[in-house]
């Protein structure tokens, strides 16, 4: 009886459940957070959000119901719903705080701006159209900023040249591979760029918390999740994907990414015909736990794989004017292996001590495991290519000046173990910020060299310069056959280094006038041992200053001059010479810096727009001048030349198209060196003039219809110079480097345009689109391929012809 009691008396209640469902979701505000205590109702139905924002109610089935959302700090949300099945429904309103009614106030940071920094807003970065998308590939649309290379992701700054850029992620300095020659072999950049959460860049005079280089700083700041979303691009040359979540009460959050490339695509538009299956793979993450409010610990880990296999058939290249036309054919045999195998991993420990100090301290370690096998023969015939337009023949190659073949031979490995440890503090009181550092860094380097060349014209070798003259058969010739470049070295080099800093930085007031101060010095002590021999300590000292006003006018414009003297002590690829040989009393490249610029924010058709300009001159001494073939740059390692740089940047950014950024740049630089008292000549970065374009826009009837335009033109660089060479007898110049991509992509769903049903509402964003790049196939060069004509002695630059028109389709999503 009991029991029939007490189903009769649950019965209502079973027929009530099956009548009604479950409506659940998250209440969260503009800032992605969970609130707690909003007040769910419906009639006399209610409930209230946990501490996470989490709500559960349940609403009847087949019927309309008006479901209210309120809380005293927000406005009242109604939503209503009308539940069709017993499925549980999902629903995750986002509240907005009450405010009253104000006058519009801009409240501006000045002080990124008063340093130099350019801030990079990341969503402009993954909309940028090119090769490389990415941080870098937007880089190079800023004024001083070059690059003529788009499977690189190097880049020269002001004169400098890659391995004088600063790379930070995190506060963790990143490296540039040691072996890699060509763009193609580079694969992917360290930085990822859908972990990013702040991009700042400083192409000169910045200050000294930034290290010991003598042309840029590019500070990377990975994020830290607040909700649990995954991102996934697809597209023709690879796919990555990124995870990122918070867990352990919110105590521990992680951001990881897998990424694989394969530029296939892009080789394949050359026009050496190859056998070419490049890949490159990376894994990243970044994970934070908060022990407490006051101490935090952080861990950055990367782990890269770069694949490059290539296996060159023919190459047919035309040069040359229109009245002397020459063509180049080449037939190739043998292959390249190169493995490049990467490892990071750095631990951080951020303290807290009150508002106004904190201690940062970071260890961390780098290898790089590099091989870089090739065997290439190569058999050539350089011809004269008949431009008589009434010829039966016209466009062969009637007369052919040169004939040889060439080998090269490499089984070349390198090991470099780079450790560090690193203590930051920051004390503030009012407008003053005081900050120190001290870091200890040991590079142990194990290379092994074993690289030669034979060059045969004709069917005679060709001797390297400085050794007995082949005259054959005109005179005997009983001197031993050497290789035209012989290379056999074993390089154990160590390098100690201790660096430090102190800086102090003001912000006070003039009258009415905003400046801001800031004075620095850096200390960098370092030694070198290797092969036997070891250096003698040496140090160099870097005071460094800044100064910017913002004066109290109508118009909004900001000054700013900053000096210093840099130095950039030697790292491995700088001790090396051209013979493989270390040298390990190399000093530091010095270099006085001045930069003075402006800042002019102003309202133009009813939009913001800033121009920035900068003036910048660079006196360098004790420069290791170098020679730059692709990417790869040898050394001469002496420190005997002296160089100089100047030019001028300016850049104007806004909305041309209403809520979206582009600008214009323009930039002029000139640079020359001295080397050894011969005369001054043009650097291998000396690109005089630079104009880019980064173009957003949408169709007005279709705004979710978007084009993105990337137009980049670089005046030509030097040619470079065959081996053994003098530079000063080569100084013609490349082609003008003119360059245009185009993206189109449609939005489906993004953080403006969520659906409640459907299979769109899956996603988080969702985005398809086509990119054209070198959309007007214009043939660039990077840099020259040197054949001899055996008759006059002439020895040919033949331009390296970089990537041609290449369609490609891409796809990205969140959830």
């Amino acid at each position: 009886m009991k029991k029939i009691f007490l189903f009769l008396l649950l019965m209502p209640c079973f027929i009530m459940a099956q009548k009604t469902t479950i409506l659940k979701g998250t209440v969260k505000n503009n800032q992605k957070e969970g609130i707690e205590k909003v007040s769910v109702e419906f009639g006399k139905t209610g409930t209230v959000t946990d501490e996470n924002g989490n709500y559960k109610i349940r609403i009847p089935l087949d019927e309309e119901v008006t479901i209210v959302f309120s809380h005293v700090s927000y406005r009242v949300f109604t939503k209503k719903i009308t539940a069709k099945s017993r499925t549980v429904l999902r629903f995750s309103p986002t509240l907005i705080l009450k405010t009253e009614n104000l006058e519009e106030i801009v409240i501006k940071d000045q002080r990124d701006a008063a340093s130099g920094i350019q801030s990079i807003n990341i969503n402009t970065v993954k909309n940028i159209i090119g090769p490389n998308a990415g941080i870098e590939n937007t880089l190079m649309t800023l004024p001083g900023v070059n690059n003529n290379n788009e499977l690189s992701t190097q880049y020269n700054v002001r004169g400098g040249n890659f391995d004088e850029n600063l790379v930070y992620v995190n506060g963790i300095q990143v490296y540039r591979p040691f072996l890699v020659r060509s763009g193609q072999q580079e694969g992917l950049s360290f930085i990822n760029t859908n972990m990013v959460q702040n991009i700042d860049f400083s192409a000169g005079g910045f200050q000294a918390k930034y290290g010991d280089r003598l042309s840029s700083v590019l500070d990377i700041t990975y994020r830290k999740p607040t909700e649990t979303a995954t991102t996934i691009d697809a597209s023709l040359l690879g796919a990555s994907v990124t995870f990122e979540g918070q867990f352990l009460d919110k105590k521990l959050s992680t951001i990881t990414g897998v990424r694989y490339r394969d530029n296939s695509l892009f080789v394949n538009s050359k026009q050496i015909e190859t056998n070419f299956r490049p890949r490159f793979t990376d894994i990243q993450t970044y994970l934070s736990y908060d022990f407490s409010e006051q101490f935090q610990l952080n861990f950055l880990g990367n782990f890269s794989l770069n694949n490059y296999n290539y296996q060159p058939l023919s190459r047919r290249t035309r040069f040359g004017t229109v009245a002397n036309p020459l063509e180049l054919i080449v037939f190739y045999s043998g292959q390249e292996t190169d493995t490049y195998l990467t490892l990071l991993g750095a631990l951080s420990a951020d303290y807290t001590i009150n508002d106004d100090f904190t201690i940062t301290t970071t260890v961390s370690r780098y290898n790089t495991q590099e091989e870089e096998y090739f065997d290439i023969a190569a058999q050539y015939n350089l011809g004269e290519v008949d431009s008589n337009i009434g010829s039966e023949n016209f466009g062969d190659v009637e007369f052919s000046q040169g004939i040889g073949s060439q080998l090269n031979h490499a089984r070349n490995d390198l090991d470099a173990l780079i450790t560090n440890a690193e203590v930051k503090a920051t004390l503030k009181k009012e407008n003053i910020q005081w900050s120190f550092g001290i870091k200890y860094q040991k590079e142990a380097i194990k290379d092994r060299i074993r690289e030669w060349e034979i060059i045969d014209s004709l069917g005679f070798s060709i001797r390297p310069p400085f050794h007995a003259t082949n005259n054959q058969p005109y005179e005997s010739f009983e001197a031993d056959i050497v290789p035209f470049q012989n290379i056999r070295k074993d390089n154990n080099v160590a390098i100690n280094r201790i660096s430090g800093y102190a800086q102090f930085n003001q912000r006070s007031f003039w009258n009415d006038h905003e400046v801001f101060y800031n004075l620095g010095i850096r200390a960098h002590n370092w030694s070198v041992t290797g092969n036997g021999i070891d250096s003698k300590n040496q140090i160099i000292i870097s005071p460094r200053g800044q100064f910017a006003i913002k004066p109290d006018w109508e118009k909004d414009m900001l000054f700013r001059f900053s000096a210093g003297l840099y130095a950039q002590p030697p790292s491995y690829r700088e001790l090396r010479d051209f013979n493989g040989d270390v040298n390990v009393e190399v000093g530091a490249q010095k270099s006085v810096h001045f930069v003075s610029g402006m800042d002019y924010s102003f309202t133009m058709w009813k939009r913001p727009f800033k121009l920035t300009t900068e003036m910048y001159y660079k006196n360098l001494s004790d420069v290791n001048s170098y020679t730059i073939d692709n990417v790869r740059i040898r050394y001469r390692a002496d420190n005997v030349t002296k160089a100089y740089a100047y030019g001028l940047d300016m850049r104007l950014n806004g909305e041309f198209v209403p809520g979206s950024e582009s600008w214009v740049s323009l930039g002029y630089l000139k640079t020359e060196e001295n080397i050894n008292n011969q005369g001054y000549i043009a650097r291998p970065s000396d690109q005089r003039i630079k104009f880019g374009i980064l173009f957003q826009d949408y169709v007005p009837n279709l705004p979710d219809l978007k084009a993105y335009l990337n137009l980049v033109y670089n005046s030509g660089v030097p040619g470079g110079s065959p081996s053994y060479a003098n530079p000063y007898n080569f100084q013609d110049r490349l082609r003008d480097y003119r360059r245009a991509d185009l993206g189109v992509s449609y939005v489906f769903a993004d953080a403006n345009k969520q659906f409640e049903s459907g299979w769109l509402s899956n996603f988080k964003e969702l985005t398809t689109g086509l990119e054209l790049f070198n959309m007007f196939d214009i043939q660039n060069a990077i840099t020259n391929t040197w054949v001899r004509d055996v008759y006059s002695k002439t020895q040919f630059g033949i331009p390296n012809f970089m990537t041609g028109r290449v369609l490609n389709f891409k796809v990205a999503m969140k959830f």
